[in-house]
């Protein structure tokens, strides 16, 4: 793969991008992202803790915002790198690979459904137990992509397919920042040619491939064994290593502010990657602060030590990323940096993730998601398998989904089958919902809600 093709500034559907005085057609994406309603909707939805009632805990929003301020540097000092050993393109600057990596986390977790991680593995399960039998019709691949339903793929359909321009590109961004997007270029129906790095995660729906594989020759990613499988595009190591890293941090953070944690716990971990020069300076700061206050003395040199080392790691190893050769970004790093992350991402498993007010409200989620997919795919299927002649109820469901979203056409050439385009027009509506309304909207559908 090669800089020139990867850094490609053509919007979805190989439209040359406007060009607009001091904005760059990266800018324009980040601006895209930011003033969607898709992304404005994840301030009300779960990071780690389901419907937290502290304000001071991560959701989605903050969490995105953060990651992108993190990968903003990121590109930026790669960028400079990159620049520096004369391997930048003369049409771009080092702030381009800062806006590409930056849209990209803005929008890393865009198409994650209410409550986070429980309700992807909700819609899992529903479509495994309760509605299996709205599966009989599919193709294999169709049935896949539903019984392993993936928040990435679901991204990738919102930013190309759902939002903005329905069906027509969506956003329209740029091939650059969509490819540095998707974390795992490939299906959800495993390969027998090759093992995938994760093959328990997925970034494309059969309903995108055209478009996946459209943007995968656009920016020139390496073919991989099998079908529809590519090599990431280099910057989405940096995407990665941003969410690595500063959910590590402050799932660290949150687990203090909800008194899950101690302050100790937290320093063990991320005090190896600190200068000696810097804890000193730091000592009397800390002894002056109160546990909570503590973090955010230290938050910003640790960020700094790990960006540090991404760098160096990406440059070091460029060749060897722009072949495909290597899974991630933190593994290349050097040891403090690895086992702090690893550190903070095990102390999370175990201390909060398996946090018995975090299991009840997860219990409860599972099922708010079952109550809207029971409901709403009833309705779906209904009205696929007889239009003109559905009941009263699935009628109102339908007009609540929106009925133009099922009316739309397949596209030319498009070989998917009617009930599996009608059972991901439910996903998209409730992957789009926040914490707050899948609960609001479930009460409605069993009769217990009140008038907002």
């Amino acid at each position: 793969m090669e800089w020139n093709t990867l850094l490609n500034t053509d919007k979805l559907g190989h439209t040359a991008a406007k060009q607009e005085l001091g904005r760059s057609p990266f800018n324009s994406d980040h601006d895209k992202i930011i003033f969607s309603g898709a992304f404005r909707r994840l301030a009300k939805k779960t990071q780690v803790h389901p419907l937290a009632t502290n304000d001071h805990i991560h959701n989605r929003l903050t969490h995105s915002l953060e990651v992108a301020c993190v990968g903003r540097s990121l590109g930026i000092k790669v960028g400079h790198a990159l620049q520096d050993k004369g391997c930048l393109p003369e049409a771009f600057v080092p702030t381009d690979l800062g806006d590409i990596v930056q849209s990209a986390c803005l929008a890393h977790d865009i198409g994650n459904p209410p409550f986070g991680h429980t309700g992807e593995e909700a819609i899992r399960n529903w479509f495994k137990y309760d509605g299996n039998h709205h599966l009989t019709d599919l193709s294999v691949e169709e049935k896949h992509d539903l019984l392993f339903f993936e928040g990435n793929a679901q991204g990738l359909r919102l930013l190309t397919s759902s939002e903005y321009h329905p069906d027509d590109g969506g956003m329209r961004l740029t091939y650059s920042t969509l490819a540095s997007f998707i974390k795992y270029p490939w299906t959800s129906l495993p390969t027998a040619e090759g093992k995938r790095p994760k093959p328990n995660k997925y970034g494309v729906f059969q309903s995108e491939l055209a478009i996946f594989d459209e943007i995968a020759l656009a920016v020139g990613l390496e073919k991989q064994p099998g079908d529809n499988w590519y090599c990431r595009h280099p910057l989405v190591y940096l995407m990665e290593a941003a969410d690595d890293f500063c959910y590590g941090i402050l799932d660290l953070e949150d687990g203090l502010e909800m008194d899950i944690l101690r302050w100790d716990d937290i320093f063990d971990i991320l005090k190896p990657v600190l200068k000696p020069s810097e804890i000193d300076s730091l000592e009397a700061d800390l002894a002056k602060a109160s546990d909570r206050q503590k973090p955010a003395l230290i938050r910003g040199k640790v960020i700094s030590a790990y960006i540090d080392a991404a760098t160096e790691a990406f440059i070091k190893n460029e060749q060897g990323l722009l072949q495909g050769k290597h899974s991630d970004l933190i593994s290349l790093c050097p040891a403090n940096i690895r086992e702090s992350v690893e550190q903070a991402k095990n102390t999370a498993k175990t201390k909060i993730f398996s946090h018995p007010r975090k299991i009840e409200l997860e219990i409860g989620s599972y099922h708010i998601i079952s109550t809207l997919l029971d409901i709403m795919c009833s309705a779906a299927i209904e009205l696929v398998d007889n239009p003109t002649e559905i009941s009263f109820r699935s009628k109102r469901v339908v007009d609540l989904i929106g009925r133009d979203t099922f009316d739309r056409q397949t596209k030319k050439g498009e070989k998917l089958t009617p009930k599996y385009l009608a059972l991901m027009r439910v996903i998209d509506y409730i992957s789009g919902m926040t914490d707050n309304y899948a609960s609001y909207l479930a009460k409605q559908f069993n009769g217990m809600g009140e008038s907002r």
